[in-house]
């Protein structure tokens, strides 16, 4: 457990301390406004080093293991399925928020910055789902795999770190949710690919709706309902029960082929 908090705290102190170093370093340098709301290319510039010096902080130091065995044994049908689950539970994820209380956003300026542009899909769909893939699955619930018999206390706990560590309410309850299908994968085969696969799809799709958005009404900050996607309500529901037709056949899919 403590080991799991130790490469939580340690991944947060990495987005806090580069962030702010960066922020000095570029106002420095270039004389701009480093703030995230004013300076998309300065955000991508950041994230991109924070990733960066994570990743090889956590292979370098082997807190993260990553091993080439699991892809040996060709498990294409698990990969396919993975992003076939990431894009089944998309609109079942965005109904549910839309239907519970609105939590504070305190991301919104910086996750607009980066949708807006075509370079932040390198930050939010390339970089993030490797980066914390490796840290939040290949380190904090490999550790917790390891301190607690029953699997399941380590996925949860490791969920709800994953949660905590995206320092965003409105952000939190969809990761929690995907956390928890992520450790679950995680545990089943031992490896950060699976995991890696519906992190990208999911976050590749979230990217794309939220540029598209931007582009055809600016004024919109990326956020569209799903009743302006898909024009009424009665087909949100449809858009709904279609996704869960993709999401639960996936599950099963994934529970019958992943083996521990």
């Amino acid at each position: 457990m403590k080991k799991a908090l130790f490469y939580t705290v340690i991944l947060a102190a990495l987005q806090v301390s580069i962030g702010a170093i960066m922020m000095v370093i570029w106002r420095l340098v270039t004389g701009e406004d480093p703030n995230p709301a004013n300076n998309v290319t300065c955000t991508i510039v950041t994230m991109t080093i924070i990733s960066v010096i994570t990743a090889a902080l956590f292979l370098l130091t082997k807190w993260s293991v990553v091993s080439p065995n699991w892809i040996r044994t060709r498990p294409w049908a698990v990969i396919c399925w993975s992003a076939v689950a990431a894009v089944g539970l998309l609109v079942p994820s965005l109904y549910v928020e839309e239907m519970t209380p609105e939590l504070p956003n305190t991301a919104e300026e910086t996750l607009v910055g980066l949708v807006s542009s075509a370079w932040g899909y390198l930050v939010i769909g390339l970089m993030a789902p490797f980066v914390e893939e490796l840290v939040m699955r290949g380190a904090v619930l490999r550790s917790l795999l390891k301190w607690h018999e029953n699997h399941w206390v380590g996925i949860v706990i490791s969920a709800a770190l994953f949660a905590l560590i995206h320092m965003n309410p409105a952000q939190m309850p969809h990761a929690f949710v995907v956390g928890l299908l992520l450790g679950w994968m995680y545990y089943r085969t031992g490896s950060i690919i699976p995991g890696v696969v519906y992190h990208w799809v999911n976050n590749s799709v979230a990217f794309a709706v939220g540029h598209i958005a931007i582009a055809l009404a600016p004024a919109s900050k990326g956020e569209i309902t799903l009743a302006q996607m898909f024009g009424s309500d009665v087909r949100v529901l449809m858009a709904v029960g279609f996704s869960l037709l993709m999401f639960i056949p996936a599950l099963y899919q994934l529970n019958l082929r992943m083996k521990k």
